[in-house]
């Protein structure tokens, strides 16, 4: 299964022996995953939660989202971040933007936008972890995930080259939608209300990160990806927190 294999890969730091060289089909396909690896990561968090749930709450929310960050590489909060500072340093200049979106570099845009979203996250996984939020331990990677498919199926991919543009020019159109759309699914079967409410306030909020970035660049990169993949997350924890 190397596209699953591949989808692990580039969404956590699981290592699981990936070709150096990977055919573009597999790159392509391995975006049909992109919701499932989401799901198997939110089952983790959901156990884990809910052991560190007998704890202190503010302490076992910023224990977990410390874990949730190290699952992934931090690669999702490194691409927040250059989209933040290319957003600011950008001067609405597309060329510039994917200038800075390159540049390895971490301003102070950068960097306050990482400590806000990771704010956010712990504020609103304290009260669930007291009041046992396996649903949106489990919605939020997936639905995040979920999302970054779907911005792939209706989003040019503008950066040239390497495996991103691989996988957006290759991926298997109907299996990646089907994914998104069993995603939904799920959300509303796990998580009743507060699944629709994430559902909606989540997918609005995509919808206006996807107008910023074709506005601005024409189109998603790597970074703006991970950078969606972390809003989403967050968005998808605070409806859950309001709705407990």
């Amino acid at each position: 299964m190397i596209p699953l294999r591949l989808a692990v890969q580039f969404l956590t730091r699981v290592p699981l022996g990936v070709p150096a060289a990977p055919r573009a089909a597999d790159l392509g396909r391995s975006v049909a995953f992109y919701p499932l690896v989401g799901l198997g990561l939110g089952l983790v968090l959901a156990v884990v939660g809910a052991l560190a749930g007998q704890g202190p709450g503010l302490l076992a929310a910023a224990l977990l989202v410390t874990l949730w960050a190290a699952a992934t590489g931090f690669l999702h909060l490194d691409g927040l971040a250059d989209s933040a500072d290319a957003w600011l340093g950008g001067q609405g200049d597309a060329e510039r933007t994917l200038a800075i979106l390159k540049d390895a570099y971490a301003g102070p845009a950068g960097v306050t936008a990482v400590v806000l979203v990771l704010l956010v996250k712990v504020a609103a996984l304290a009260p669930l972890m007291v009041a046992g939020g396996v649903a949106a331990l489990v919605l939020a990677p997936l639905l995040a995930r979920a999302g970054t498919a779907a911005l792939l199926l209706t989003t040019p991919y503008v950066r040239a080259g390497g495996l991103g543009e691989a996988a957006a020019a290759n991926m298997p159109r109907p299996a990646v939608l089907l994914g998104v759309a069993l995603s939904g699914l799920v959300a509303l079967l796990v998580g009743g209300v507060a699944g629709l409410g994430a559902l909606v306030a989540g997918g609005l909020v995509l919808l206006g990160l996807r107008w910023l970035m074709v506005r601005r660049i024409g189109g998603v990169t790597g970074d703006t990806l991970g950078a969606a993949i972390e809003v989403s997350e967050a968005v998808v924890l605070v409806v859950f927190a309001f709705g407990t």
